[in-house]
């Protein structure tokens, strides 16, 4: 009589072997969590891109008369439209002070050149600082929004999906600046230079000094060209309610490809 094969001595089978696709996105994996850790061990940097941007709201809500409403305003008030400010103010802390100069200095250093010799490629490092400090942006803007919430009584967007859609076009837009900045900059001292010009630029055209809202008409005009003064002006927009306008949606999507594409033709691993 014969029986049945036992498989307690049959070997297992051998795994299979790891396709491509997986054999990249474990380096990938393992870069963004080792840049995590030193992200989070800058408490510099986490300042500036978490809190600053809420302290300045705070600050700015001192000032009795930015709490009260103002006709001229359609009866908002000037801490109402500093929320949107604080917003960018916080993708302008992370996307143009605080990359750019991380990612000159690894390639400074020569860290770009040889991660090109290991299975992790130099753009997974990329990869992995635009999304932590798109990430830090994002957190950031969620805290501004909150504290101006709590401590200021300031509406919350009424036109949520529209103010989702121009944060995140600004904040792509932001990054491409500050990867087009790392593109142009071949040593940290300069990063930090041309770093400084554009935030300083990228601040008035937020709004930080002024709201774009009480600029002259000719200024404003010429702001809302900029990818911050457009995208200043679709938040203010979605906050009231209405639709971002088409138009300033359009113009920060377009600085987004054209600076991208300028990133991406100048930028050099070495």
């Amino acid at each position: 009589m014969t029986t049945a094969p036992t498989t307690r001595n049959t070997p297992a089978p051998a795994p299979a072997p790891a396709g491509p696709v997986a054999r990249r996105r474990r380096p990938a994996g393992a870069v963004l969590r080792a840049e995590t850790r030193l992200f989070l061990r800058e408490p510099g940097s986490l300042f500036w891109i978490l809190a600053f941007p809420s302290v300045l709201l705070v600050i700015l809500g001192f000032v009795p008369a930015f709490r009260e409403a103002q006709e001229d305003l359609g009866g908002r008030r000037v801490i109402d439209l500093y929320v949107p400010v604080s917003v960018l103010l916080a993708l302008i802390m992370s996307g143009i002070q605080a990359m750019p100069p991380v990612l000159t200095a690894y390639r400074e250093r020569g860290i770009l050149r040889r991660m090109s010799t290991t299975p992790v490629r130099p753009s997974a490092l990329l990869t992995a600082q635009i999304v932590l400090h798109g990430a830090a942006a994002l957190g950031s803007a969620a805290l501004v929004i909150a504290v101006g919430r709590l401590a200021y009584g300031v509406p919350l967007p009424r036109q949520l999906p529209g103010y989702a859609l121009a944060l995140l076009l600004a904040v792509a837009g932001v990054l491409a600046l500050g990867a087009t900045i790392c593109s142009l900059s071949r040593t940290t001292k300069a990063a930090g230079a041309i770093g400084s010009v554009s935030y300083l630029v990228m601040m008035f055209t937020a709004g930080v000094w002024l709201p774009v809202q009480t600029m002259p008409d000719t200024l404003r005009h010429i702001v809302q060209l900029t990818p911050l003064g457009a995208a200043s002006q679709a938040l203010d927009q979605a906050v009231t309610g209405q639709w971002p306008g088409w138009v300033h949606l359009g113009v920060v999507a377009l600085w987004t490809v054209v600076l991208g594409f300028t990133a991406s033709r100048v930028f050099r691993w070495e």
